[in-house]
């Protein structure tokens, strides 16, 4: 699918945002609907700007990621206005007008300065205003970020149009030829920065470009959720990789990890092992059901692997109610993606902010929704030996029930993460990331 047909499925987007904002609107008494693309923060005693971060409801109606200051306008039944900021900077080079396919569908009009913006909402009624409060200027209070609109804006969102969904494609795209060359640099004894840099080069983005941090993780470091360094040199033993990169195409994100081992053994059976897992819960997305239901069969179906690996000796049921698969497994089995990473309204239960508890036990659960067609998740199973939690259950009665001597022998290795992003469909799930691992491979031999 070209440019071309990707700015067709863009119209009908537009008219489906414009739509549930009008309903939104409508709902919420409101007149018009202002959106800020938002500004960098400067950081702290510098004249230097942070990366710029586009406000996701900016984005989600027209693909502009790049251009702080900018400004939507929208009314019922009138085109959408984009006040694109265009200074006269000397300083740095200012945005190019866009010109794609997609303008046509909008008015895109130069802004050299924000304070003009407030003319083009002037006389509009009562009007909504998002984006980071400093953005907003000289709005009431009252007005900015109401939480009725967002509620309602934030649960309609979970459910993607076919033009976020193609964009959510070519993303996965990007991200598994990232995930491709750095596999290939850790095989050939890079360092995890090495790894790392060999990533961005093969999706073509820049660290601020990428939808969240990469975690880049070797040996231990794997056992930390949320690993942050980026080791300059490489480990004496690569035991164990873990990569959970993503990429962005049109502002709507990745979110991929994969885990390998550095050789044959128990540690690579295990993977093997949580990857069927892994597998058979992408297989429960499906219309109707209880994204919370998935996360406990996700607990129970790692506590039955725990035993048949000889870690644990219960069977994932009652490992599940002893809480003793939350040893290894302590965070959730997914949430929304989108246009973040984490999107929005994971636990609304419905449009007016109502919301669907966690299950008892699982506070880190970031999606508790029932799943219906066009909703997109992450589903990530994992096994990890966390020192902290791993002495918290030998110090109590969960101890007697897991073999220390596995745990020692697996716990250099870090841990294991494997995460796709699923399509929930009236058929059977679409997996996003598996498709595009097919289609890297194919380009690749070809």
């Amino acid at each position: 699918m070209g440019e071309d047909l990707i700015d067709q499925l863009y119209a009908q987007h537009l008219e489906t945002v414009a739509a549930r904002a009008e309903r939104a609107l409508a709902a919420c008494r409101y007149d018009a609907l202002v959106v800020h693309a938002g500004a960098a923060p400067t950081l702290f005693l510098d004249d230097q700007h942070q990366p710029f971060k586009v406000n996701p409801h900016f984005k989600a109606w027209v693909p502009i990621v790049d251009n702080p200051h900018s400004v939507l306008v929208y009314v019922p039944g009138r085109r959408l206005k984009v006040l694109f900021f265009q200074p006269a900077d000397y300083w740095h080079k200012p945005a190019s007008l866009p010109t794609a396919a997609w303008t046509r569908l909008v008015d895109v009009l130069p802004m050299p300065d924000p304070k003009q913006a407030a003319a083009h909402w002037q006389g509009l009624g009562r009007i909504a205003f998002i984006g980071p409060n400093a953005a907003c200027g000289d709005a009431p209070a009252e007005a900015v970020n109401p939480p009725d609109l967002l509620d309602r804006l934030h649960f309609d969102r979970a459910v993607k149009t076919a033009y976020e969904l193609e964009c959510l494609r070519r993303a996965s795209a990007l991200g598994a030829l990232g995930h491709r060359a750095a596999l290939a640099a850790f095989r050939r004894g890079a360092s995890e920065f090495e790894a790392h840099m060999q990533y961005l080069l093969a999706c073509r983005q820049r660290e601020e470009e990428l939808p969240y941090n990469n975690i880049v993780a070797y040996n231990e470091h794997a056992a930390v959720l949320h690993y942050q360094r980026l080791e300059r040199r490489p480990p004496d033993a690569c035991r164990s990789f873990l990569i959970d990169a993503g990429a962005e195409y049109r502002g709507y994100a990745a979110d991929i990890t994969r885990t390998h081992a550095g050789t044959p053994g128990r540690f690579a059976e295990l993977i093997e092992a949580l990857d069927a897992v892994q597998r058979a819960l992408c297989d429960e997305v499906t219309p109707g059901r209880d994204f919370r239901d998935i996360h406990l069969s996700a607990h129970r179906r790692i506590g039955d692997l725990l035993q048949r690996c000889g870690v644990t000796r219960l069977d994932g049921a009652a490992a599940l109610e002893r809480g003793i698969t939350g040893v290894f497994f302590p965070h959730g089995i997914g949430h929304l993606l989108g246009l973040q990473v984490h999107d929005v309204g994971g636990i609304q239960g419905d449009a007016q902010g109502g919301q669907r508890p966690r299950p008892a036990g699982h506070p880190y659960l970031r999606l508790t929704r029932m799943l219906e067609p066009g909703v997109v998740v992450t589903i990530e199973p994992g096994i990890y030996f966390i020192d902290s939690l791993l002495a918290a259950a030998r110090a109590d009665e969960r101890g007697a029930e897991i073999d220390w001597r596995a745990v020692e022998e697996l716990r250099p290795f870090g841990g294991i993460r494997i995460e796709d992003n699923v399509v929930a469909t009236t058929g059977a799930p679409e997996n996003l990331t598996r498709d595009a691992w097919r289609l890297t491979a194919a380009s690749k031999a070809a």
